[in-house]
C-alpha cells in the first residue's frame, strides 16, 4: 500500500454530529492507533451523511460526488448508522445506493450500528453487512453493535471488539496477522 492507509467513516445518522458519528469515529481513532503502533501511517476521513442529505438526490450534485469519489479510493470503510425502524437509515441506502453493483471492489468495511434496544442485535448482521457485500465491500471482522445504554462505556467496548478484529483486519489490509 503505497503512503498513507486511507480510512474513511461513513455515518448515515439523519441527526449531524449524532451519538452515532462519535462511536464510529472512536472505532476509527482506535484503529488509527493500533495501526501507527505497526508503522502503518492513516489517514482518516469522516462523510456525515446528514451534511448531504437532499444532495443525495442530485446526481450532479458536487459534494455528494465527492463524497462518493471518496468512498470509492479508501482502503477501509467504517460504515455506521443507528438502528432505524429495525434497519439502517434511509439515508445511509440512499447514499450506498450510488455505489453501482460489485462497485467497492473487495474493500474491507466494518458494519457498526447503535440501537435503542437488544431486540435490534440483528439488525447490523441481517442488514446493514449483506449491503455492504453486495456492492463489493468484504466484512472481514465481526459487525458492531452498542446498545444506547452502552454508550458510556463505548471506549472499552470497542476496544474489546478490536482486540480480536485486529489480525483479521491486518490480514484483509495486507499487513501481516494483527
Amino acid at each position: 500500500m503505497a503512503g498513507a492507509l486511507q480510512l474513511l467513516v461513513v455515518v448515515g445518522n439523519p441527526k449531524a454530529g449524532s451519538r452515532t458519528l462519535d462511536v464510529a469515529r472512536e472505532v476509527a481513532r482506535q484503529i488509527e492507533v493500533w495501526l501507527a503502533s505497526r508503522g502503518v501511517g492513516v489517514e482518516a476521513h469522516t462523510i456525515d451523511l446528514a451534511e448531504l442529505s437532499a444532495g443525495l438526490f442530485d446526481w450532479g450534485n458536487g459534494p455528494a460526488n465527492a463524497a462518493m469519489d471518496r468512498l470509492k479510493t479508501a482502503d477501509l470503510l467504517i460504515v455506521a448508522s443507528p438502528v432505524y425502524k429495525a434497519t439502517f437509515t434511509g439515508l445511509l441506502k440512499a447514499f450506498l445506493d450510488r455505489v453501482p453493483m460489485e462497485g467497492l471492489g473487495g474493500r474491507p468495511a466494518v458494519p457498526v450500528m447503535v440501537a435503542a434496544a437488544p431486540g435490534h442485535g440483528l439488525a447490523v448482521d441481517a442488514y446493514l453487512r449483506p449491503l455492504l457485500v453486495e456492492i463489493g465491500a468484504s466484512c472481514p471482522t465481526r459487525a458492531l453493535l452498542l446498545l444506547e445504554s452502552q454508550l458510556p462505556e463505548a471506549e472499552e467496548r470497542i476496544a474489546k471488539w478490536l482486540e480480536t478484529a485486529r489480525p483479521v483486519l491486518a490480514r484483509a489490509l495486507g499487513i501481516g496477522d494483527g
